[in-house]
Parts: C-alpha cells; structure tokens; sequence
C-alpha cells in the first residue's frame, strides 16, 4: 500500500519498525534512517523482512529533505528526539509527504514543552494538502484517544480527567530511565502543572502524591503529579473539562538517585566549562546510564496507563477508567523491547497505519483526539494493547 521512512533507532523505533514489519500490505516498503547507521543495521537485522537503511543528520534539514526526496516515502515516522520535530516537519513541508511523531517539540535549552510551535503550522500543512499527526505515542497518543472514545460512547460531558501512568517493571538495575534519559530527566525535574477552572496551576517539582489501586494484580502503588503535553491539547479540543492532570508512579529508589543527581548538578541542562570544553551535565549523565533500548531483556513485571474520567450522562454523573495493561516479558518475545517503548511504539505504526488508509488523512496538523478514535480503538485491540472500560469510585481522585 505504501512506503514510510521511519527516522530514528532508539528503543521506540524498533517497536516501530518491527510492527511495520508485521503488517506488509499496509507498509509495503520500509526505509529506518539515524544519525547513527549501524543502529539501524541492528534493528534491520531482528526482522524477517528486508528493509533499507540511511544515514541522516535530524537536526539538517537539507540532509533530510535529500533523503526524503531520494526515498520519495508516503509518510515520515519521526521516531527521533523531539528536538528534532521542526527540522523534520519542515522537511515534510519541501517535500509535500505526510507527518507523524510521538512527542511535542521541546528546545534544546530550555526545558519546556509545548504545541505552539507545532500547532503554527497548520495553515502551511493545510496549503501543501498533507497531514500532520501529533503526539502518537501512548501519553500522549492513545490517552488522547481514550478521553474522545469515552467522550463519544459515555459521557454528555467531561468535568473532570487524570490520566494514570504506572510503571510496576523492574529491571534490577541501580539507576536507568525506561525511555531517553535526557527526555526523562527534563520532564520529571520540571514544575508540576495542571488545569483546573480555566487556569494553569503550578506545583514544585513531584510535591504533590497519593496512592491509587492498580488492576491486574499491580495493587496500591503511589502517583506523583506531574505536567505533560496532552493536558494542553485535551483541555484545548474538550473546553468542558474543569481540572486535568497527568500522574506518574516514580520507586523510592528512583527518586533517591534523582534526588542525590540534581543535589550535584547532574540534571542541569546549562552548559558548563570543563578541562577548557562546554559540556551539559545532563547530556554527560545521559552517556552515562544504559540505553533504554538495553532494559528489554532485564525488566520484568507490568505497565498500566489510562484514564480516569469523571462526567455527566444523561444527567447522572459517571466514573469510568479506561486503561491498558503491558507485560515487560511478553513485549521482548514478540518485539524484543520492554513495554515503555512498546506502548509508545505501538500507537505510532497505528497511527501511520490510520493516515495510509485515509482514516485519519486531511490536510493540516492534528492531535489525536481530533479524529473519529473507533478505528483506532479497534487497533489497538488487534496489534498488542487491549483495553478495559470499568466503572469505579467515584471519590477514588477527589484530592
């Protein structure tokens, strides 16, 4: 059916590429570039079909749009750091070729992360007749989703949301992050911030906790307020909702060696001086701590990510949560990944998948819930993320 150039080769990308891979009459072809090349030859080789590799420079736009013309794919799966969003949006826009990634932009020096910049290029992707499909991983990607299937099927109106990510995985390792370091880093170091009656509340940095019970057997296990990208989007598309927020589950030990890091200036993203060169000290941490694509084989346990949403239908108010549940183990047998780049990877070949089939195709630059989110519900069935809808307590997150 169609051609895709899938760029980058981190853990999130192999996801990508082996799903890719299992689905042949909707990627008939498949082209893994990175700045990096023998990273690409590494995934290339897990798989049961040939597929090409290329080297380019993501930060290059002239490089990109050389390789894009060269390929001349149907879809640009950006898969690299979402530094890297614009350069390669731009290079979608020279080319005339489709877009898709699976985080916001964020600049290099300043840890912030928003869809502004993104969100600008509406008008010119709409001209140019080509989509751009924003944040199709899992948070953001199929949260989005979640809160349009539950708006669509059970709720007149949303009042309240808190999105629930639960990483119950151990890998036996001192210190690792289970995606980018860098990324991770940033995002878990930044103020807390949440939506709550038309405003933008900040709280320090993982201040505010409670305790929230998992299904399938993870059990009580402590969530820690944080912001993250799609609460801006989804109070955005849903103006009903009257507080948003994003919770993470973090260990004591985790928190500990983040703690003692930022204490030393590991986590600071200001260049410093040392032996007469400019180094970041979070960039050096980075080198430092094993790459998140090497956790596959040691982490065992689960992940579970969903929404809890709080509402009104037909006059009576409602309490659901739609979630999923991810098995580390099973995730390295079937794609040789853990589950955290697993469930990122998943929604991303759906998504491309959604765009080549003309599900989801229109010119412009798209969040995720701003689609019909059945077919893509129903896919995440098919390829490797059931999902539960339950009804429960409603004073389960009144704090």
């Amino acid at each position: 059916m169609a051609k895709v150039l899938i760029i980058g080769a981190g853990g999130v990308s192999g996801v990508v590429v082996h799903k890719c891979a299992q689905l042949p009459d909707v990627f008939t072809e498949i082209v893994l570039a990175s700045r990096t090349e023998s990273k690409c030859h590494a995934i290339a080789a897990q798989l049961d079909r040939p597929i090409k590799t290329a080297r380019v420079d993501a930060d290059n736009v002239s490089e990109l749009v050389a390789l894009i013309n060269a390929e001349k794919p149907d879809l640009v799966i950006n898969v690299a750091l979402p530094y890297q969003d614009l350069t390669i949006m731009d290079a979608c826009l020279e080319t005339g070729v489709n877009y898709l990634d699976t985080a916001n932009y964020e600049p290099l020096d300043t840890a912030k992360f928003e869809y502004s910049w993104q969100w600008a290029y509406q008008d010119k992707f709409n001209k140019a007749g080509i989509t751009a499909l924003l944040g199709s991983g899992f948070d953001p990607g199929v949260t989005n989703v979640y809160t349009a299937y539950l708006k669509k099927h059970y709720f007149d109106e949303i009042h309240y949301l808190d999105i629930i990510d639960c990483n119950a995985g151990d890998h036996g390792l001192p210190f690792a992050t289970n995606f980018n370091p860098e990324i991770n880093i940033r995002e878990v170091t930044a103020n807390g911030r949440y939506w709550e009656n038309g405003e933008w509340v900040e709280t320090p940095p993982l201040s505010v906790n409670q305790l929230f019970e998992f299904p399938a057997a993870i059990g009580p296990k402590k969530i820690y307020m944080m912001y993250h990208e799609e609460l801006e989007s989804l109070v955005k598309h849903f103006p009903e909702i009257k507080r948003a927020r994003f919770w993470m589950t973090f260990s004591d030990n985790y928190l500990k060696h983040l703690e003692v890091l930022g204490n030393v200036g590991m986590t600071g993203i200001e260049p410093i001086m040392f032996e007469g060169r400019e180094i970041v000290p979070l960039q050096f941490l980075k080198a430092l701590l094993p790459d998140p694509a090497s956790l596959g084989p040691l982490t065992k346990g689960k992940t579970c990510i969903g929404c809890l949403v709080q509402g009104i239908k037909d006059g009576q108010q409602k309490t659901l949560f739609v979630y999923n549940v991810c098995d580390h183990q099973a995730c390295y047998r079937e794609v040789k990944s853990q589950a955290i780049s697993y469930t990122t990877g998943v929604p991303a070949m759906i998504g491309a998948k959604m765009i080549l089939e003309g599900k989801w195709k229109k010119p412009g630059v798209w969040n995720m819930e701003q689609h019909d989110p059945d077919p893509f519900m129903d896919d995440l069935n098919k390829y490797g993320l059931p999902w539960q809808v339950v009804e429960i307590d409603p004073n389960v997150m009144k704090n």
